[in-house]
């Protein structure tokens, strides 16, 4: 190894493997060396050099062995949807994780976070109460960090946007939620690594919620999605309680399309936060996404 690439930061990252760790690989690799904490897997690690460690984050960790030479640590570890006891397991490997860490000399702390939910969720839905106790243990910790709360995330492969491209692709018709008026600002999972980036390099500790450079209203972000397929728009219009009932049947079948409480938080309109500022180039828009995945989409059905 040269002495150059001895000298290279390390980065640790938990729960690395989806569309964020793939973002923060691209845009940590090539100046950082990487190990990544994680069940599976990724494609392009070993490509990069990464160092890959098999590892279940609720399970007992040698976190000082773990941490050795680390200056860095990113968190993306969380479940989209579980039991209780699921998400507490996460959450109690996670606060070891935590503990561990205060211990680490001048180490950085990034945490990917969520917004805030309506206060129903935010006492009852497993997923946001035990996130909210990790975001609380490191915040009482010692360690300088960084919690992020983006809003919704787009990228090739994600799970929503390409997602309901591929449905109005197929069907024609895609559900409305309410009368679409509540808001959304996505933000591009490349931006929110180069957010990280910029976080990693700041001194003390902050905690931020934020979006992507456009704040659109619901229903003109899904005419847009059309207009990308070269689609009239068609709609089934749901009422609130309807959509979240239905929402609530698809997740009982087993299904991973959408869970109820994401039917919620969006009818909630608390999705649509400003945009993350501080970056030196501009925010990337949803929109060349949206006519790329449409697209790909219209070549591979015609």
């Amino acid at each position: 190894m040269t002495g150059a690439a001895a000298a290279r930061r390390l980065l640790l990252i938990g729960g690395g493997g989806g569309l964020v760790g793939r973002a923060i690989l691209r845009e940590f690799s090539a100046d950082w060396q990487i190990r990544s904490l994680h069940r599976r897997p990724v494609p392009g690690e070993r490509a990069a050099g990464v160092e890959w460690v098999p590892t279940d984050l609720r399970g007992s960790v040698d976190w000082p062995r773990r941490l050795a030479g680390v200056d860095l640590v990113i968190n993306v570890a969380w479940d989209r949807y579980g039991s209780a006891r699921q998400f507490r397991s996460l959450a109690d490997g996670l606060r070891r994780c935590v503990r561990a860490c205060e211990s680490v000399p001048r180490l950085r702390f990034l945490h990917i976070s969520v917004p805030d939910a309506p206060a129903s969720l935010e006492a009852g839905l497993p997923y946001l109460t035990y996130k909210r106790d990790v975001d609380r243990e490191i915040q009482a910790s010692s360690l300088d960090y960084s919690i992020v709360r983006p809003s919704m995330l787009f990228g090739p492969g994600d799970r929503l946007l390409t997602v309901m491209l591929r449905l109005m692709r197929r069907y024609g018709r895609f559900p409305l939620f309410g009368d679409g008026t509540y808001h959304l600002s996505p933000l591009a999972a490349t931006d929110l690594a180069a957010i990280l980036r910029r976080e990693a390099a700041l001194p003390g500790s902050r905690n931020l919620i934020f979006g992507g450079p456009t704040r659109w209203r619901y229903r003109d972000l899904l005419d847009r999605m059309y207009a990308a397929l070269g689609q009239p728009t068609r709609y089934v219009r749901l009422s609130p309680r309807l959509s979240v009932a239905l929402a609530r049947t698809i997740q009982d079948l087993g299904s991973r399309l959408i869970y109820a409480y994401e039917v919620e938080w969006l009818l909630s309109d608390r999705l649509g936060p400003p945009p993350y500022l501080g970056l030196d180039r501009p925010l990337q828009s949803v929109e060349p996404f949206l006519d790329e995945e449409a697209r790909r989409l219209n070549v591979r059905n015609p």
